[in-house]
C-alpha cells in the first residue's frame, strides 16, 4: 500500500512538472491589466534588471487584498526545473501593498500597482515567466505572461514580402540571424530556439523554428512559410480622453444607467476593400483624462457600444473585440452578438477612458483564430511591429535563458 501511495505521488509530480502554464483570464471586475515601463504600456518583454510595473483596476473599489506569485517557465511555458530561490531573491506570494482608490469617477475602482524589482522580490535569471494574482483564499484571479531577456546576442531582423505570388499581397516574412561574439553555441540546432511575435501577441507566436544553416557561430534563418505572418489590417481606434464629448470615432454620449455610455459609429468589414493607410499603435492603448492630474485613478470607465456591419455567415465561428486593452482575450465578455433586426453585430464593453486600439477577430469555439479570413483583410502594406526572442539552453543546463531580442517594423519591408 505504501508503494502505491508513493507511485501515485510520483505520478502527480510528473504531471505537474509537464503541465503548460496558461494565462487565466481576469473576471469581469478586473480591468485594464497592463505592464508599464517609463509611464507607457509595453509589450511584456523587458531586459533583466530593468524596472517595470504590473497595474490593474478592481471595480469592486473595496480595497480587497491581492497577492502575487511568480513562476519561472521553460521555452514552451511549462514550469522550469528551477526552485524558487534559484530564480528569485526574496519572497513569493507577497501581498500587493500599493493601491489607491479612484477619484472623481462615476465608476468606483481600486487601482493596484506592483513594481519590479522591489524590496521583497528581485528576479535573478532570464526566461519566460507567469505572474499570477491571487485573492485572500490564494485562488488565482488572473495571470499574465512576461519575458525577461539578457542582451548577449545581436538579432538583425528584416521584414520581407512573401516569395510565393499568392502570398505576396497578404503576408509578411521575417529574415533574421543570431550573432554572438561572447557565446560559442553548443549544438545550436537543438539548444537554440526562437519565438516570433507580431505586435506583441502571444496567441499567434511562431515557435519551434530551427536555424536553416550556420556560418561559423552565426545562425541564419531564411525560411518562407515557417516565418510568415498574415499582414492583417491597421487597427481601429476610439478616443474618449474628454469623456463627455463625441468625436470622429464616437457618435454620441449619454449617462443612462449612471455611467458614461459611448456609442461608436458602425464599422464596416474592410476585407473586400482596398488597403487604406491609417496610423495606429499596433493594438496598444493609453489611459488618459485630459482634465485630470493623475489619469491612473482619475480616468473614468465607460460602456463602449461597438457595432459592426459584416456578413452573417459565421455559423461555427465567433467575432471578438480584441486589443492590448483586454490582452486579445477570446471570451464571452468580448464576443459580439448578431442583431437580426439591424443586420449588424453588437457588443457593449466597459473600457477605461483614453485612447484604445481595437480589432475584430474571428475564432472558433476552441479559440483558434482564423487569420486567413480576417474580417478586415490581410495586406502587405499594413504596418506591424515584429520581435524575435532567442532562447538558449547549454548542455546540462536546467532552464532556457533568453539571450537576446531583435525588432523590426514592416514600414521597412523589402522584396
Amino acid at each position: 500500500m505504501r508503494n502505491l501511495f508513493w507511485l501515485f505521488g510520483l505520478h502527480l509530480c510528473f504531471c505537474w512538472g509537464w503541465t503548460q502554464e496558461k494565462e487565466v483570464l481576469p473576471p469581469y471586475y478586473i480591468k485594464t491589466v497592463s505592464f508599464i515601463q517609463n509611464g507607457l504600456n509595453k509589450v511584456p518583454v523587458f531586459q533583466l534588471g530593468d524596472e517595470f510595473q504590473l497595474q490593474f483596476d478592481d471595480l469592486h473599489g473595496s480595497e480587497d487584498n491581492y497577492y502575487y506569485r511568480i513562476t519561472h517557465c521553460d521555452y514552451d511555458w511549462k514550469p522550469s526545473q528551477l526552485t524558487i530561490n534559484e530564480y528569485l531573491n526574496g519572497f513569493n506570494d507577497q501581498r500587493i501593498i500599493e493601491y489607491t482608490n479612484s477619484l472623481n469617477c462615476l465608476q468606483i475602482y481600486s487601482h493596484y500597482r506592483i513594481g519590479f524589482p522591489n524590496k521583497f522580490t528581485q528576479i535573478k535569471v532570464s526566461g519566460n515567466y507567469m505572474i499570477s494574482i491571487l485573492n485572500e483564499d490564494r485562488e488565482v484571479v488572473f495571470s499574465r505572461k512576461f519575458v525577461l531577456y539578457e542582451n548577449l546576442v545581436s538579432v538583425p531582423v528584416q521584414v520581407k514580402r512573401a516569395r510565393r505570388n499568392e502570398d505576396a499581397p497578404h503576408k509578411h516574412n521575417l529574415d533574421f540571424a543570431v550573432r554572438s561574439g561572447s557565446i560559442t553555441f553548443q549544438s545550436p540546432l537543438q539548444n537554440v530556439k526562437v519565438m516570433l511575435l507580431q505586435n506583441g501577441k502571444f496567441n499567434n507566436a511562431k515557435t519551434n523554428i530551427r536555424p536553416m544553416f550556420t556560418v561559423g557561430n552565426d545562425l541564419i534563418y531564411k525560411y518562407d512559410a515557417e516565418t510568415q505572418f498574415w499582414g492583417g489590417n491597421e487597427y481601429l481606434f476610439l478616443e474618449n480622453k474628454i469623456i463627455q464629448a463625441a468625436n470622429n470615432s464616437i457618435a454620441r454620449i449619454d449617462t443612462n444607467g449612471g455611467l458614461y455610455n459611448c456609442y461608436l459609429y458602425t464599422n464596416e468589414a474592410r476585407g473586400n476593400k482596398p488597403y487604406t493607410f491609417w496610423p495606429d499603435k499596433n493594438g496598444n492603448f493609453m489611459v488618459n483624462n485630459v482634465n485630470a492630474a493623475n489619469s491612473e485613478i482619475e480616468a473614468d470607465y465607460a460602456w463602449v457600444y461597438f457595432s459592426l456591419s459584416a456578413p452573417a455567415f459565421f455559423a461555427n465561428k465567433n467575432i471578438y473585440i480584441t486589443g492590448m486593452f483586454n490582452n486579445f482575450a477570446l471570451n464571452d465578455e468580448y464576443k459580439m452578438e448578431y442583431n437580426e433586426k439591424k443586420k449588424i453585430y453588437e457588443k457593449a464593453v466597459m473600457i477605461k477612458q483614453g485612447f484604445t486600439n481595437y480589432s475584430y477577430t474571428i475564432a472558433d469555439s476552441r479559440g483558434i483564430i482564423d487569420e486567413e479570413n480576417a474580417l478586415d483583410g490581410n495586406f502587405f502594406e499594413t504596418e506591424n511591429d515584429y520581435m524575435v526572442l532567442v532562447y538558449y539552453r547549454e548542455n546540462n543546463q536546467r532552464y532556457d535563458r533568453v539571450i537576446g531580442k531583435g525588432i523590426a517594423s514592416s514600414v521597412d519591408i523589402i522584396n
